[in-house]
């Protein structure tokens, strides 16, 4: 494979896995987006599903979530996970269904998620300035080896640099769109 399309390639694997990532912070709006990932262990530990995995998870409305297993008797081992995953969310057993409110964030615990969002986008960064400088070797391997010339060389490394900026400002708009959500209230 060429170093631009494996770079492309993996490039794209970074964003998404950050799109993922940020999926889970909370914002002062309700979304399946935020649980539906949560690991869940059940039937007696000997299973670690995701949530989506074992349930139909709706929004009803912007400030409640609403999770109706598919297996009734594992309804106990959600609301489990729930009050020990890192969301700081209160589960409400009702019936056959779990209600879960989602408490409007306070200006410090948007900062603090804003702060995460950053942290979580330096890392994607990173790995994207890896994976050119990687491209970049490959390329420079190739044209030491005689198997490129200086002019296909020029162009492969500004083809790889112009790609990784087009790569950072899709990071920045993702980046800018979560942190808007955030502060939205």
């Amino acid at each position: 494979m060429d170093p631009i399309s494996e770079f492309r390639q993996n490039s794209q694997k970074t964003i998404d896995s950050l799109k993922e990532d940020l999926k889970s912070i909370r914002t002062g709006r309700a979304s399946p987006s935020l649980v539906e990932n949560l690991g869940v262990e059940t039937y007696g530990g000997q299973t670690k599903l995701r949530m989506l995995e074992l349930a139909t998870i709706m929004a009803d409305g912007p400030s409640s979530l609403s999770i109706i297993p598919f297996d009734p008797s594992t309804i106990q081992d959600i609301e489990k996970a729930i009050l020990k995953s890192p969301l700081g969310l209160t589960p409400a057993v009702q019936g056959l269904k779990i209600i879960i409110r989602i408490p409007s964030l306070n200006t410090e615990q948007r900062e603090k998620y804003i702060k995460i969002v950053g942290v979580k986008v330096e890392e994607k960064k990173v790995t994207i300035r890896n994976q050119r400088d990687n491209a970049r070797k490959i390329i420079k391997t190739s044209f030491e080896k005689k198997e490129l010339g200086e002019d296909e060389k020029y162009r492969l490394e500004k083809e790889i640099d112009s790609q990784t900026v087009k790569f950072m400002e899709e990071i920045n708009g993702i980046k800018e769109n979560k942190e808007n959500e955030i502060r939205e209230v």
